[in-house]
């Protein structure tokens, strides 16, 4: 995930004859690519060679409007808010559109990620000018080929409902004038329309996908079959990064319908015409393996090398430097320390990892759930000793993501089964192998210090945090350089005069993946808990303390007033009841939260209400935003009071939902969410609200109990021990 260069030169190189070849490439019809600068994107695994456009529409001569997502659809919404933006400038009806999942191409990078990637909250954010314009092209040309074919000004003619209406009573659909505009110039810069003529885009139209998953139609990974296909499961070593020594398989190979057992570098499958049948022959499976150096690992050992590491690592400014700290420090009325803790996380998606295969001589078609098309059309060549562009790779829904999809591992797995049986197979996972061989969210030690004035203003922060870098480990980012997935709300909007920010890249030796927030969440938790805590010294109301602070960031302000007052703040509350606040800025969007909690009987944390308010700039679909922020609600509240991931001698302890403890729907808040309108671009919002429940319900304890706990999760037992 590396920042891409604008390229202002490229920005209308798109060619008719390229046009009419795509077109050609669906059977027929007027296929738009549209080409923004900016949005070049260097592919991050190799992939089939594409040129420079980025987004497609396909108008069949049947009058079929087909939009091609280049993000996956993992129940966040993207395939109906990103054809809500083309709908709205092309001039069409929701209704009238079909949406399918775009194929592996460079024209498909997500600019913003770098590659074809979902995630990031990054889907509406690359696509709100590339998809606007590249409905506002196809609607010109096509207005242009009917003007032309009717002998009448451009001016004269209106798309309507996927309809050409001109003067005299002139009439043609979109498909009857799609080869005719094909063969017309692209506008390289066609009129957008103005926000307030929006008819579509800000509305709150129902799910696309909604439908098919309620009559069983939709199709996940976990649902694809192939004529002729067979079914695997896997045993891997039980330490991560460990390979297989010796795999005993005799009684396996017997048991009824197995087709044969294939020995990887770090596993053992079985393949069978059945998966029960696979996993049962599995389970006769004797294996040893070498462990290798993770075993020596544990979750304790992860945070105490960690913690030294933030003392003798290599220390990187995450942003220059401001005034004196040193001195601003030293003459500080009082100084204030702390240190946050974030433990391991397992992303722990409903539908467990799989993929299906069929590999045929040079040629690959894999067909499953996946945040990153070109990475697993780059792991499949890899794993194979093919070439990237003999890979087909066509993405289902994703029964869940939050960042695990990105890994391709399960991927090359599946191709690489199939390549030894000869037949397509679907490799499914069980959910003790999903859980236990995650990659998972990172350990993070953020360490604070403030010093305050005569009043209890800061005057002096210095901020560090020490973890492991995802990205160095994914995608070969060089020692020494900043990962911008480790400071994302490192640098809070207040106004402190003195400070200094500091990043500390530490290798624990574990392998670790992006999770939902990324590193927003053990940045916020610390950044807000931490500021609660200075308000505490001060003796000031934790929410006129933050509002003190932020005259310079008007929009942060205006989300945590708005936030305070629904929420009812400084109301009186139930007896044993609490409130606490938190404030964030991440992925261009501008939040705050107030959770409400009480204790249980046997003293764990309840949340009762979550009181949200949010400032994302436009918005594409209000019910997609309130459910984005309800579901990472859902998400942040299990990490910040339950879940965490342990370890002994690098085994994971943690197999299911049993002893990794989602949060239940007893246990769900009432969620109340004020969308803050605003002219601004559109900022992400499927991962703020993760990132900012932690903080908020931490800070409500403190308010609740007098215990300031800095390690997550807030659980009845640290409480006790507090």
């Amino acid at each position: 995930m590396i920042d891409t260069p604008f390229d202002t030169a490229e920005q209308a190189r798109v060619s008719r004859r390229g046009f009419l070849k795509a077109g050609a490439a669906l059977g027929g019809g007027f296929m738009l690519a549209v080409c923004l600068p900016g949005t070049r994107g260097q592919a991050l695994a190799a992939a089939a060679p594409a040129t420079n456009p980025n987004a497609w529409v396909h108008i069949g001569e049947d009058n079929t409007i087909t939009v091609l997502s280049a993000r996956s659809e993992m129940g966040q919404g993207v395939y109906t808010a990103m054809p809500m933006l083309i709908a709205e400038e092309l001039g069409v009806d929701m209704d009238q559109i079909h949406v399918e999942a775009a194929p592996v191409g460079a024209v498909y990078t997500n600019a913003l990620l770098g590659a074809q990637i979902t995630g990031g909250s990054t889907s509406v954010r690359d696509g709100w000018l590339k998809l606007r314009v590249a409905g506002a092209q196809m609607r010109e040309m096509l207005v242009a080929a009917a003007a032309k074919s009717w002998g009448v000004p451009a001016s004269s003619v209106r798309a309507e409902r996927a309809m050409l209406i001109g003067p005299n009573g002139h009439k043609a659909t979109f498909g009857s004038m799609a080869a005719a505009a094909a063969t017309l110039p692209v506008p390289p810069q066609p009129r957008l329309k103005d926000p307030k003529d929006f008819r579509i885009v800000g509305t709150r139209v129902p799910r696309v996908d909604t439908p098919s998953k309620v009559n069983g139609s939709a199709v996940y990974g976990i649902d694809v079959t192939l004529p002729g296909m067979v079914y695997a499961t896997l045993r891997q070593c039980p330490v991560i990064g460990g390979t297989l020594k010796h795999a005993d398989v005799t009684q396996a190979r017997g048991m009824p319908g197995v087709i044969d057992v294939v020995q990887l570098p770090d596993a053992v499958a079985v393949v069978a015409d059945s998966w029960w049948r696979a996993k049962k022959a599995l389970a006769t499976v004797k294996a040893e393996w070498n462990e290798g150096p993770v075993a020596r690992l544990s979750d304790v050992s992860l945070v105490e090398t960690t913690r030294k590491a933030a003392s003798t690592d290599p220390v990187l400014d995450i942003v220059a430097p401001r005034g004196d700290l040193a001195g601003a420090m030293k003459g500080s009325a009082r100084v204030v320390e702390a240190e946050y803790v974030t433990p391991l996380q397992s992303h722990s998606p409903i539908e467990p990892m799989n993929f299906t295969a069929h590999v045929q001589g040079d040629k690959a078609l894999v067909i499953g759930s996946t945040q990153f098309q070109q990475g697993a059309a780059g792991a499949v060549a890899k794993a194979l000793g093919i070439k990237p562009e003999d890979v087909e790779v066509r993405t289902t829904y994703l029964g869940g993501g939050f960042g695990r999809r990105l890994e391709l591992d399960f991927i090359a797995q599946a191709a690489l089964v199939s390549r030894a049986v000869g037949k397509p197979v679907k490799l499914l996972w069980t959910r003790e192998e999903d859980m236990t061989h995650d990659f998972y969210r990172p350990v993070g030690v953020n360490q604070l210090k403030a010093g305050l004035d005569a009043h209890g203003k800061p005057q002096a922060l210095h901020f560090k945090v020490c973890s492991q870098s995802i990205t160095q480990r994914a995608f070969g980012l060089p020692p020494g350089k900043i990962d911008p997935f480790m400071i994302e709300a490192a640098v809070p909007a207040y106004a402190i005069p003195n400070a200094r920010f500091d990043l500390v890249i530490h290798d624990t030796g574990f392998r670790v993946g992006y999770w939902r927030s990324v590193s927003h969440n053990m940045n916020a938790f610390a950044n807000e808990s931490f500021i609660d805590e200075l308000a505490h010294a001060a003796g000031v109301d934790p929410v006129a303390y933050r509002m003190s602070l932020l005259e310079h960031a008007p929009r942060h302000a205006a989300v945590l007033k708005l936030a305070a007052e629904k929420a009812g703040w400084g109301s009186a509350l139930p007896a044993g009841h609490a409130r606490g606040v938190a404030l964030m800025q991440g992925y261009d969007t501008r939040m705050a939260q107030v959770a409400e909690i009480s204790r249980n009987a046997d003293g764990s944390i309840r949340v009762h209400r979550v009181t949200v308010a949010v400032d994302l700039g436009h918005v594409v679909n209000p019910d997609i935003v309130e459910a984005q922020i309800q579901s990472a609600i859902v998400f942040g509240l299990g990490a910040a009071l339950k879940q965490r991931i342990t370890m002994e001698h690098g085994r994971v302890q943690q197999t299911n939902f049993n002893v990794y403890d989602p949060l239940r729907m007893y246990e769900m808040p009432q969620v109340d969410i004020t969308i803050v309108p605003s002219s601004e671009k559109p900022g992400g919002i499927g991962e703020p609200a993760t990132a900012l429940v932690g903080p908020a319900v931490a800070n409500a304890v403190f308010a609740l109990t007098g215990k300031r706990l800095r390690t997550l999760p807030i659980t009845a037992d640290a409480l006790a021990k507090a």
